[in-house]
């Protein structure tokens, strides 16, 4: 399940997708824009920062941008680096397993096989999916606002 930190992130991340090339937003108004807490916010983009999907700069004309384009920052990447392995349970994961303490047979269960394809399916989206994809992405609703209609 995609937690808090990991929507706000993605939030930001799609924030910072709609700049101009070469433009930098500061925390504050991503989270004003956003309705994100500073603070949270904060947190959350030097993890992003740390994982190498952001840069930032300081001082005049400053704040965060993308470390690279859009297109080639996959919405898997972003989620694993906030929230860990997509997994719904640690046996399922592929890159953070851990048995579970009630299993003798892990490569038997019934229930990690089923979890071991949420995984699977979870993974072929958001590792196909890039942030470029989510921006052009327009639901019906703001298209037809957009586009005059009511």
């Amino acid at each position: 399940m995609l937690t808090m930190k990991g929507k706000y992130g993605l939030k930001a991340l799609v924030h910072l997708a709609q700049l101009e090339p070469g433009k930098t937003a500061f925390i504050s108004d991503i989270a004003i824009q956003n309705n994100i807490s500073k603070k949270f916010l904060d947190a959350i983009l030097l993890e992003l920062r740390k994982g190498g999907i952001l840069r930032s700069k300081k001082g005049p004309g400053g704040g965060y941008a993308l470390a690279k384009p859009a297109s080639q920052i996959y919405v898997g990447e972003a989620v694993r680096i906030l929230d860990g392995p997509l997994a719904p349970i640690r046996c399922a994961s592929k890159t953070a397993f851990e048995a579970c303490d009630d299993c003798n047979f892990p490569e038997d269960c019934q229930i990690r096989y089923a979890m071991t394809q949420v995984r699977d399916a979870m993974s072929d989206v958001l590792d196909s999916m890039t942030l470029e994809d989510m921006v052009s992405r327009r639901s019906p609703r703001r298209a037809g606002a957009a586009d005059g209609a009511s």
